[in-house]
Order: C-alpha cells, then sequence, then structure tokens
C-alpha cells in the first residue's frame, strides 16, 4: 500500500474512532453524570484505537499518567508495527454538554508525523485564531483586541461592527469581553466547545471571524490540527497559573513557559484531523437514533496533506456496533 492510501486509511479510520466514542457517549445525554459519560467515551475510543494499524503515541490526552486511566498523554496505542504517529485526543468534549442534554459535544482526535504535536501538560492556554486566506500575522496574540480587530477588518474589507467574535462564555474573559464590544464588534459566546470555537473561523458559512480567550492545551492542539488542514492562523501561549503548573511544564521539558506558539508549533509535519458531533452545534449534527435499530453519525475529515475537508455521514446498526462496525 502507498504512503498516500495510507494516509487516506489512516483518515477514515480515525472517523470510525470519534464515531464509537459520539455514540456511547450518547447514551448519557440529559443523565446528569459528565464522568458517566465521558468513561463512556474513553473507553469506546480506546476499544477502537486498539485496532488501528498504528504506533502511535498519546501526546496530548484526557490527563497525565495516574490522573487518568486511559488516553494519558505518553500512552501507547494501536497495533504498532506501522507507521510510528503522534496522537492527540479528546474522547468527549462537552462533558457538562452531554450531562445537561444540551448542543455542542463532539468526540475529537488527530493524527501526526512522529514529533508532530506539542506535548504540555493539559494547563490553560492563551488562544487566537482566524481563517484562510489572509495575510500572514494579520493578528497577534500580543496586540490589543482593538488593533487586531482592526486589523483582520482592514483585511476582510469589512467594518469592524461586522465582525463576529468567537469566545467561552467564562468569567474570566468578562475584561476580554469588554474590550471587543468597546471595539465595535460583536461576540458569540458559547457554553462549552473551544475546539469548534477556534475552528469555526476556518469553516465555510459558520460567521465567525476570530475566535479569542483561554482554554485548555489539549482543545488548543485539536484546534492546530484542524486550522492546519482548512488554511487558518494561530497563535497560544501557556498561562502558568501557580507552582504546581510551573514544575509540571518543567518536568515535560518546558523551558520557556512564556513562549508564543503559532500554529505549526503545536501541529507540525502531515495532520489529520476528525471529529463526530455528539450533540448537533454550529460544526456538526449529532447523533440520530431511530426505533428500528440504526444510528447516523455526522462527522467531519480534515487532511492538511491535500488541504481537504470532507463531511461524512454514517449508518450504524446496533446489531453491528458490537463488533466495531
Amino acid at each position: 500500500m502507498t504512503d498516500a492510501a495510507i494516509d487516506r486509511n489512516l483518515a477514515l479510520e480515525a472517523v470510525r474512532v470519534t464515531e464509537s466514542a459520539a455514540m456511547a457517549a450518547l447514551a448519557y445525554l440529559g443523565g446528569g453524570d459528565e464522568r458517566a459519560a465521558d468513561e463512556a467515551a474513553v473507553k469506546a475510543m480506546m476499544n477502537r484505537l486498539g485496532t488501528l494499524i498504528l504506533d502511535g503515541t498519546v501526546r496530548m490526552g484526557e490527563g497525565e499518567e495516574g490522573e487518568v486511566e486511559d488516553l494519558y498523554t505518553g500512552q501507547t496505542i494501536g497495533t504498532g508495527g506501522a507507521p510510528k504517529a503522534d496522537v492527540a485526543v479528546l474522547a468527549l468534549e462537552g462533558k457538562s454538554i452531554i450531562a445537561r442534554g444540551g448542543y455542542n459535544a463532539l468526540s475529537v482526535i488527530a493524527l501526526a508525523e512522529d514529533g508532530g504535536f506539542m506535548s504540555v501538560p493539559n494547563i490553560y492556554m492563551e488562544k487566537i485564531a482566524v481563517g484562510p486566506d489572509l495575510p500572514d500575522g494579520v493578528v497577534d496574540l500580543d496586540a490589543e483586541p482593538a488593533d487586531n480587530l482592526k486589523a483582520l477588518a482592514k483585511a476582510k474589507k469589512v467594518k469592524v461592527s461586522d465582525l463576529i467574535v468567537c469566545m467561552l462564555d467564562r468569567p474570566r474573559h468578562a475584561q476580554l469581553v469588554t474590550k471587543v464590544r468597546d471595539a465595535g464588534a460583536r461576540i458569540r459566546l458559547i457554553l462549552d466547545g473551544d475546539v469548534s470555537g477556534a475552528v469555526a473561523p476556518a469553516l465555510p458559512g459558520s460567521g465567525v471571524d476570530i475566535f479569542l480567550g483561554s482554554g485548555r492545551a489539549t482543545q488548543g492542539v485539536l484546534a492546530a490540527a484542524a486550522l492546519r488542514g482548512l488554511g487558518g492562523q494561530m497563535q497560544s501561549r501557556l498561562i502558568v497559573r501557580n507552582e504546581d503548573e510551573a514544575a509540571r511544564l518543567r518536568k515535560a521539558g518546558v523551558e520557556d513557559a512564556a513562549k508564543k506558539y503559532d500554529l505549526t508549533d503545536m501541529a507540525a509535519g502531515n495532520v489529520t484531523f476528525a471529529a463526530t458531533g455528539v450533540t448537533a452545534g454550529p460544526m456538526l449534527s449529532g447523533v440520530q437514533t431511530e426505533n428500528d435499530g440504526w444510528s447516523t453519525t455526522h462527522s467531519m475529515v480534515v487532511r492538511s496533506k491535500t488541504r481537504t475537508l470532507r463531511y461524512i455521514e454514517g449508518h450504524h446498526h446496533v446489531s453491528k456496533l458490537a463488533q466495531g462496525g
């Protein structure tokens, strides 16, 4: 099999991984149990990953070894004896979404060449992301929001008041919200899901022009993987809140905690990103179940090598799910 065929096959296998996790998580929709939903998604993802012809290492996952049982940073996955690969995973983005029966929960995975993904503790990071076909460096993490919005509006040939800024609805973003509104832009606040939020500026028809704010590092790397294939831009910087986090960074070999990362620092080389909607959101529809035993999944897969975005609708019968169908 050629390298190109292997890449395409892995892209489809990545979708099967997220499909499995999404369908497992849906069973806990509205049940109020975040932990049970997450555990079900992780278990399903692990089972499917174990069938991949891959010598993979989790670089960004659910946590660090000793904190979580599976999908921890440094864990090896796949059957082995195949191309080495970096893996970034989030079996269930939006645990609280599932628990309360809300919208925009996802299962996400990304694959890169060996050494392609940033590998740091899953602490918070500042993020800024925009879409494709813009001048390099059109926005900068260190610039004031008003200056970034002016530059982006100029590049897009629109008014600042036409721009829509996406960010997580969190108390820590109160000052940022004020600055964006004072600059004249509009805001789309999302309750959870900063992978989809950061990817949104690069998706056709999303209506989002820029993502701002802070969130977890795993979500940042996953968003960077998608943006590599979609042609977007992103910058980030780790946020060290206490000595424990500083010690974790030192243990991980991070010498400069204040470093500003660009897209290729977070996700380099050939990258594949896949996501499946658990519940409906702006990026993907959710899993739909029918009384006849069929479930329908809605997924996307992005490949940086070919800069392609594909949407995949899968139909799964309950009788085959246990067999990994």
